[in-house]
């Protein structure tokens, strides 16, 4: 075994074919059919699925591929070190959407004065496909929503708590929470997880059944909804920050009681673990400078949030 036939298999893994990985590689298909063969014979086992077409990776090649991942990235930052170089390369992350426009990017912004070589490549997506992309070894960390049932090959590191908030258009001001939710018409951030049955849960509390007038799948939507007027929506504090003054009334939401926590998750045995404890501090930085609550590990949750209005 090899780091050609490693970052062939990677290649394949990461293109979704044979013939995609050769033109990553600069091989022929057939050269790198020819590697791959090579690789199985070696190990032993059959590493991918033939009866489909393109051949698909199976439990074993998905492992092998997480290895060649570890693997290359190592041999990698060993030899910058043994050279004297600075850490380089591409951290490929991951990241839900609401935190996606700000705190991401000005956490990324951060680290150029750290590791000025290094360059990112960011995915955003739901908690737990980003979760898994994580164990996969496509993605080098992720930052997701608290989940429970986090796997044991991987870590998650709280950083940050956030209150979620009541929004609502600015001709509703001098209405309190429960008024609101009683009068105004409910745009749902369609989202399948825990955090949003809850918010379910409590709106039917505060003023029995909500009549709903929208749908969103997007955050940026159900806020622009709420300004021009279509009703009130629940969202997390982070989504509405960059919102013209005037633009939305505000209320904690159940006194601040329902937060949501976000952490960073990665392997637990990483070759960029360096780089990602300091992007973990940036993001406490950036966090901080948001208004939002800094989470660092074994910090409780701060869960508190006054009735604002932002104008």
């Amino acid at each position: 075994m090899d780091t050609r036939q490693l970052q062939t298999v990677v290649a394949v893994a990461d293109s979704g074919s044979f013939a995609g990985a050769a033109r990553i590689v600069n091989l022929t298909a057939s050269a790198v059919s020819q590697q791959i063969q090579a690789l199985e014979s070696e190990l032993g086992v059959l590493l991918f699925d033939r009866n489909k077409r393109p051949p698909q990776l199976n439990a074993k090649g998905e492992e092998l591929v997480r290895a060649a991942r570890s693997v290359l990235q190592t041999m990698t930052e060993a030899r910058m070190a043994i050279s004297g170089g600075r850490t380089a390369g591409v951290l490929k992350f991951g990241a839900i959407r609401t935190v996606s426009m700000r705190l991401v990017p000005l956490a990324f912004a951060g680290m150029r004065s750290l590791y000025a070589d290094l360059s990112f490549d960011l995915t955003v997506g739901m908690s737990e496909r980003l979760m898994a992309d994580v164990a996969a070894g496509r993605l080098d960390a992720a930052l997701v929503a608290e989940h429970v049932g986090v796997p044991g090959t991987l870590s998650w590191s709280p950083v940050m708590s956030e209150p979620l908030v009541l929004i609502a258009p600015p001709d509703a001001s001098d209405r309190t929470e429960v008024e609101l939710v009683r009068s105004l018409p409910f745009i749902r951030y369609e989202t399948d997880v825990p955090l949003a049955r809850q918010i379910d849960t409590e709106l039917s509390r505060l003023g029995g059944s909500v009549k709903e007038i929208a749908v969103a799948n997007t955050m940026p939507s159900v806020v622009g909804m709420v300004q021009a007027g279509l009703g009130l929506a629940i969202v997390p504090k982070i989504s509405f920050l960059d919102a013209r003054p005037g633009t939305l009334v505000c209320r904690s939401f159940c006194n601040g009681a329902i937060t949501r926590r976000l952490g960073l998750v990665q392997r637990q045995v990483s070759s960029r673990s360096e780089v990602l404890n300091a992007l973990r501090q940036t993001m406490y930085g950036v966090v901080n400078e948001l208004g939002l609550d800094a989470l660092s590990p074994g910090q409780p949750e701060v869960a508190a949030v006054s009735a604002m209005t932002v104008d």
